[in-house]
């Protein structure tokens, strides 16, 4: 198929080399000169501005944004509802809040421009692992653009297949699924976020309690200097607490087992924010979710050794980098 990829940071330029890869043809934009130099040397067309678009692509047009949420992504959707037509179609692969999906798609239907939001996951490996995706929207508009999805997604790998009954849809094995309506894509993918922040919470806390168990302050005889990197590594192997966390986890410490290049100030990408207000909405007890996402507001402040895993943990699935430190 064809499309244009608008955004080129760390995932939407692999998304448009993997898009590459499996034989679609790309344009890109990016405000970034070097961003789309990066990506046009495996193949992409380089648009000068958002105006060449209609130019660029063959009727239907498909668009997928990667951008920050929020005003940088409502900004190009009005840009680009100027230039698309009917039967085109914007995909928002950020990480939108979903109640904004729900808007930008009223305001783009009385165009005849449909919009799909689809929640992705796989940081920057994505380029060789896939993308899980969940994805919103009409469903007649997804069977359309299911290539896409088919190509980005990690397809089954060597994991297990669960059992299933005979008419479940095949592509939740592939690794992306239909979630539902406009909205339901980053809603699933909010509450996904969320549960990261917890999972990465757990680990980040007992860490710190294996690390500070030659404390001097306990009795001599309770006292253990312990390994953390053979431990995450053995717990890798055959635990029920193994996990891609884990994964990056004993990567981290094996680099460095003091973490001396963090300082252990997490940030949070406001997804779990919005999971916590829908728990709200339904009346759902969420305490360790909510604990998690306070954990992180109260890094910015000091920081445990615990926190410097958390973010070695974003920096290894996201590449995520450090803000700025409080005084």
């Amino acid at each position: 198929m064809q499309l244009c990829v608008v955004g080129l940071g760390r995932m939407g330029g692999n998304i448009a080399r993997r898009l590459m890869q499996g034989g679609h043809r790309c344009v890109v934009y990016d405000r970034d000169p070097k961003a789309v130099e990066d990506v046009t040397r495996y193949g992409a067309t380089p648009l000068g501005g958002l105006q060449d678009l209609a130019k660029a692509l063959k009727a239907p047009r498909t668009v997928w944004i990667m951008l920050p949420a929020g005003a940088p992504t409502d900004e190009t959707i009005a840009e680009l509802a100027d230039i698309l037509e009917a039967g085109d179609t914007v995909i928002d692969g950020g990480n939108s809040f979903y109640k904004d999906d729900i808007r930008r798609a009223a305001a783009l239907k009385p165009k005849g421009i449909t919009y799909v939001d689809a929640g992705v996951s796989g940081g920057v490996w994505g380029l060789t692992r896939g993308y899980c995706m969940m994805i919103g929207g009409e469903a007649a508009v997804f069977e359309r653009l299911d290539p896409i999805f088919k190509t980005l997604a990690p397809g089954p790998g060597d994991i297990p297949l669960t059992k299933r009954s005979d008419d479940a849809d095949p592509r939740a094995v592939e690794g992306y699924i239909h979630a539902g309506p406009v909205g339901a894509g980053h809603f699933v993918k909010m509450v996904h976020n969320s549960i990261e922040y917890g999972l990465m919470q757990a680990y980040a806390e007992g860490f710190d309690i294996l690390r500070k168990r030659d404390l001097a302050s306990l009795p001599e005889a309770e006292r253990y200097d312990l390994n953390l990197t053979d431990i995450a590594e053995v717990w890798r192997r055959g635990s029920v607490i193994s996990s891609w966390l884990l994964d990056l986890t004993a990567q981290a410490l094996a680099g460095d087992a003091r973490l001396a290049g963090y300082t252990g100030a997490v940030d949070d990408s406001g997804e779990g924010r919005w999971a916590i207000d829908a728990a709200i909405e339904e009346a759902v007890p969420v305490n360790v979710l909510t604990a998690a996402l306070f954990a992180r507001f109260r890094s910015r402040e000091t920081h445990t050794f615990g926190e410097k895993l958390l973010s070695a943990m974003r920096f290894g699935f996201g590449g995520h980098v450090e803000g700025a430190v409080k005084d």
